[in-house]
């Protein structure tokens, strides 16, 4: 049976692609901070799909919680054949007004952790032939936004990077860059969302079916929606200052997803 890993498994786009996955067969290993949240979802999943679920208490804003999904993922015995790094958090103040130590923890979770568990996964992946790695990343890559924009076009490039190296060995890599999403993500970052018009939110489990088509038709990056392949283009050709203006009057609301 295939095994995907999901780090911030427990709500939102996480929690979608585990319902998704389990749905499809794929025993799972779901990795949060919240144990008791971990063990209802492993609970609930198991008995709805069918599927193994193993859980894995990590912070991966930490060393530590790093170290131990790294530990799973090069366990040659339980091959993981699909990581989703999704967990992430966004920050509610601007730069500068943000502790350095808040703005550090970002940094470590978007994009040390993310480096370090593709490089634990991959090496398997191409001994086996196979396997797939699905960074998640923002609209927000594509806009200058403050760490969590600038985080987030790291992941971007960094994806497109690896799959590129990875040509011919049966493994592939996807970044995928939602825009607004139904989950807790604003709510835990204590953001006012009530300005935001309704025909910019996406549903999560919207989000990971684009996704899952994009990854198996070969794509590096997953724009999911319309709307946001259309915004993300002018995004693209817009001049650096206008869009800088614009996302500085935006604020922090463009860093989510």
């Amino acid at each position: 049976m295939p095994t995907a890993l999901i780090t911030g498994a427990t709500a939102g786009i996480g929690a979608a692609f585990a319902r998704r996955l389990a749905k499809d067969g794929l025993d799972l290993v779901l990795v949060a901070r919240d144990g008791g949240r971990l063990d209802e979802s492993a609970d609930v999943l198991g008995k709805q799909y069918g599927v193994g679920v193993e859980t894995l208490v990590a912070d991966l804003a930490t060393d530590e919680g790093i170290a131990a999904v790294e530990a799973r993922l090069g366990d040659a015995g339980k091959p993981v054949d699909l990581l989703v790094n999704n967990a992430g958090f966004g920050l509610k103040d601007p730069f500068l007004v943000v502790p350095l130590a808040d703005e550090l923890a970002m940094v470590k979770l978007h994009i040390e952790a993310v480096l370090r568990l593709t490089t634990a996964a991959l090496p398997g992946m191409r001994e086996r032939g196979r396997g797939y790695v699905i960074n998640v990343a923002s609209v927000a890559a594509f806009v200058p936004r403050g760490t969590y924009g600038a985080s987030k076009a790291w992941v971007v490039q960094f994806s497109q990077s690896v799959s590129r190296d990875l040509t011919g060995t049966g493994v592939r890599v996807l970044a995928l860059c939602p825009g607004f999403t139904h989950t807790e993500f604003h709510q835990r970052a204590q953001v006012d969302m009530k300005d935001v018009g309704g025909w910019m939110w996406l549903d999560a489990d919207r989000v990971v079916d684009d996704a899952m088509r994009d990854l198996a038709r070969g794509r590096t990056v997953s724009i999911p929606s319309g709307r946001y392949k259309a915004l993300v283009a002018a995004a693209r050709k817009a001049p650096l200052e206008a869009l800088a203006g614009l996302s500085s009057r935006a604020g922090r609301r463009l860093d989510r997803r």
